[in-house]
C-alpha cells in the first residue's frame, strides 16, 4: 500500500457521498495518507490571524473531489455538475456500477477517473487521486473498451450521416450543437438569442457551453470561442 509523506506533493480532497457511510469510508481511508489533506465541503472560512497557516490550502495544492454514487440519476447528475462547475476540481468516481451511456455521458462531463465501488480498495483510491491531481486520466480496462467501443461505434454512424466538411463528435473535440453556439458566440449574440437561433431553451444553451468547457477545460466563453477558431470547428 502507498503511503505519501512528501508535504509539498500533498493533494487536497474534499469528499462528495449521499451514503454517509459511504463518506465515512472513503474519509477513513484518505486521513490515513499524510499527503492528503481531506477538506470540508461546502468549505469552511479561513480563520483569521496574523501567524502562518501551514495547513492551509494553497493555491499550488492540486484540488480532487472524490464522488460516490450509486447510479446517474438526476440528483447524482447534478451534484457532479456542481461539483465540476468552474473547471476547478478533477473528479475522482467512486460507481456501483454504470451503464455504457451513462460512462459516456460522465466521461464527456468532465470526470478524470473512475473506480468501481468493489474495486476500490486504499491503494486504488489513492493512486487514482494521485493520478489525477497529476494530469492523468485513470479508467478501469473495462471502461476504456467500453468508452472506445462506443466512440467507434458513433464516429461510424455519423460518418453516414454527417455531410462532408461537418465536424463530428469525439471525446476530446467538439460536436455539431456545440460549433454552433460557438459560432453565434462569436457573432456577439448572447444566450437568449443563441436559444432562439436554434430553437434550444436558455438552459439548454448553457448547459452545452458548461459541458463543453468541462470536458475540454476552457476558462470562459471567449476562450472555448478561440479554442474553435484555432481548431478549425468555426
Amino acid at each position: 500500500m502507498p503511503v505519501l509523506t512528501d508535504r509539498t506533493d500533498r493533494v487536497t480532497v474534499t469528499i462528495h457521498a449521499a451514503d454517509p457511510l459511504g463518506r465515512a469510508g472513503v474519509l477513513s481511508l484518505l486521513e490515513r495518507q499524510p499527503a492528503v489533506r481531506v477538506v470540508p465541503w461546502p468549505p469552511e472560512p479561513e480563520p483569521e490571524g496574523d501567524g502562518p497557516a501551514t495547513d492551509a490550502a494553497g493555491p499550488a495544492e492540486a484540488r480532487v473531489a472524490v464522488m460516490l454514487i450509486d447510479q446517474i440519476d438526476e440528483r447524482s447528475t447534478a451534484e457532479l455538475r456542481r461539483v465540476l462547475r468552474g473547471g476547478e476540481r478533477r473528479v475522482v468516481l467512486v460507481a456501483r456500477e454504470l451503464r455504457e451511456s451513462e460512462l459516456f455521458s460522465v466521461v464527456e462531463y468532465g470526470v478524470q477517473a473512475i473506480v468501481w465501488r468493489h474495486q476500490a480498495t486504499e491503494e486504488r483510491l489513492v493512486t487514482a487521486v494521485r493520478q489525477v491531481a497529476q494530469g492523468e486520466c485513470v479508467l478501469p480496462p473495462d471502461v476504456i473498451g467500453r468508452v472506445l467501443g462506443q466512440m467507434h461505434r458513433l464516429r461510424r454512424s455519423q460518418r453516414t450521416t454527417t455531410p462532408p466538411g461537418t465536424a463530428c463528435t469525439t471525446l476530446f473535440g467538439m460536436a455539431p450543437r456545440e460549433t454552433d453556439v460557438l459560432r453565434l458566440i462569436s457573432e456577439g449574440l448572447d444566450t437568449r438569442q443563441i436559444s432562439e437561433k436554434l430553437c434550444y431553451s436558455e438552459r439548454t444553451v448553457k448547459n452545452i457551453l458548461h459541458g463543453l468547457m468541462t470536458r475540454l477545460r476552457l476558462n470562459n466563453r471567449a476562450h472555448a470561442v478561440a479554442y474553435a477558431l484555432r481548431e478549425g470547428y468555426i
